[in-house]
């Protein structure tokens, strides 16, 4: 296993299409890249571990074995996967469940371990491909919503260190720093912000979030500034994660316990995960693997919740810094992940002296590169519909988590197109050529469940001739709403003596409805010939169904 991992991580050292060899300037920038990503990941794993209600070091555990196997084996080069808040927000339940007792982070390693092995199955199974049914304003609304997510959290550093965690509340009834350390906290982060837009005018030998970080650090140490530091928040010393089988009974009732928050843990991980795959994949102008991205997350949080960590995903915020400061491949997020487990080793002494207000600065910057500013022009000039599923979106993703917000834009955006659909059935009537005395029916657009109210009112059984034969050339049999309405219809012709045909169904229409019986096919056919063949209709098929 470890040779097979090394030729994986030899592997790593070339291009994104893996091809051609890195450059030593590219190896470099992919390194540096790598630890600029390794001093953002420690505040946010820290934090979010706090949400989750675990220890610091489940975060950050979760942060290196995550970012590691992901970056090693995803589907996406560049992206960074590590502990993040919208699975800390639905970790916390499970850690707090009256259930549990206080057993509740073993109850979550046992969840996270159930979690990735959903993940795998959704990797096998090929279920990352129902990502291309997301609408684009969803993606949009995905973004901004996370933009503000990420920028409402880093509201939580300009408190007094410790006081948000003591409210058990979040941020929210936290002691705000005022005075001189907030004014002090305030310049620092601007100054942070000021560096990272200015220096790439001048120079981009060093990304320049790492430069600002160094800049802003050496500063408040230089000048001996008071102000919260990354040690404030709690000290990220540890030694190598150690493996260890979650202490929960193994039965059922531990399987009930944990299988909800799984699968919501995993439903999170990969929507967040492959929209971010996505939008990574819109910056660099490469496409990513979903379905090895779905197995890559699997495995890596099945490794992690037996090592003690938290579970993780895709951070679209990580992900956007490591892109910026030129990381194209896999070894920027290796790079990143072993830093990172480095820093809790042997160097958390300097670590825990960066200040707050540089990171802050950082994620600020990143707020300022994810939110799609584009999003607030076109807002008039698209289709009413797509405008309101991106503000909903963007909201359902700020008041509760990601998931419910893709679930909802997706709903609605289907449910729009259905309707916009069903309005589009319309019918073209002329008496037939090749059989006199017959009325024919051309029918436009498809027939579906939203449509059959419409398609059954264009008919007029009262006063059509003897034999009515209705064309679907221009219109497709979509679903088993579709097959009642023309039986139904064929009903009404047969209760006034009249017979209804079908002409023209596509090969797909033609074995829909041979299937559910309601063909009365007379003659050897095939739907794909040039040859028009009118079909009888046998009713009762859906008879009582109603």
């Amino acid at each position: 296993m470890f040779s097979a991992f090394a030729q994986r991580v030899t592997a790593s050292l070339k291009s994104g299409n893996g091809t051609a060899a890195l450059s030593l300037s590219q190896g470099k920038t992919e390194l540096l890249a790598g630890l600029t990503v390794a001093l953002a990941l420690v505040p946010e794993a820290v934090a979010f571990a706090f949400v989750a209600g675990v220890t610091p070091l489940s975060g950050l555990y979760a942060a290196f074995i995550v970012c590691l196997i992901t970056a090693t084996f995803g589907g996406r080069p560049g992206m960074i996967s590590g502990a993040t808040g919208a699975l800390a927000v639905v970790a916390v339940g499970l850690v707090h469940d009256p259930r549990v007792g206080d057993q509740g982070p073993q109850y979550l390693f046992a969840a996270v371990v159930l979690m990735g092995i959903l993940q795998l199955f959704a990797g096998v199974f090929r279920l990352g491909k129902f990502m291309r049914l997301v609408p684009h304003p969803v993606m949009l609304g995905f973004v901004n919503g996370l933009a503000i997510v990420i920028f409402l959290a880093q509201l939580g550093q300009f408190q007094v260190p410790g006081s948000a965690e003591a409210s058990g509340h979040g941020f929210a009834n936290g002691e705000w720093l005022s005075g001189a350390p907030l004014a002090i906290m305030l310049a620092l982060t601007v100054l942070t912000m000021a560096i990272i837009w200015l220096m790439p005018k001048f120079t981009k030998a060093v990304p320049a979030p790492l430069a600002a970080i160094g800049i802003v650090a050496a500063i408040v140490v230089g000048f001996g500034l008071d102000v919260p530091s990354v040690g404030d928040l709690a000290s990220v010393k540890g030694g190598l994660p150690e493996f260890s089988v979650p202490m929960v009974p193994l039965n059922l009732e531990t399987l009930r316990i944990i299988f909800p928050y799984a699968f919501i843990l995993a439903s999170v991980g990969l929507i967040e995960s492959l929209l971010t795959l996505n939008l990574v994949g819109e910056i660099t102008g490469k496409r990513g693997g979903a379905s090895q991205e779905c197995l890559a997350q699997g495995g890596a949080n099945v490794v992690t919740g037996f090592f003690g960590g938290m579970g993780g995903c895709a951070m679209i915020g990580q992900s956007m810094i490591n892109v910026k400061a030129g990381g194209r491949t896999r070894l920027s997020g290796i790079a990143a992940a072993l830093l990172l487990l480095f820093f809790i080793v042997a160097g958390s002494s300097l670590i825990e002296m960066i200040p707050l207000a540089a990171l802050a600065g950082v994620m600020f910057m990143v707020v300022i590169g994810t939110f799609a500013w584009q999003s607030l022009r076109i807002m008039t000039r698209i289709p009413k519909m797509d405008a309101f599923v991106i503000i909903l979106v963007t909201g359902v993703t700020v008041i509760s988590d990601l998931a419910t917000a893709v679930l909802v834009g997706v709903v609605v955006s289907a449910l729009s197109y259905a309707w916009n659909n069903a309005k589009r059935i319309r019918v073209i009537e002329r008496d037939s050529v090749r059989e006199p005395g017959a009325h024919v029916y051309e029918i436009e657009g498809p027939l579906f469940f939203g449509s059959t109210d419409g398609f059954a009112q264009l008919f007029h059984p009262e006063t059509d001739p003897d034999v009515v034969i209705v064309d679907f050339m221009r219109s497709r049999v979509v679903d088993q709403s579709a097959l009642q309405a023309i039986e139904d219809l064929a009903a009404r012709y047969e209760a006034h003596g009249k017979t209804l045909r079908l002409r023209h169904l596509s090969r797909d229409c033609h074995k829909r409805l041979k299937r559910a019986g309601q063909l009365v096919v007379q003659q050897d056919d095939d739907p794909d010939y040039g040859l028009a063949v009118d079909y009888d209709v046998r009713t009762g098929i859906f008879a009582g169904a109603h």
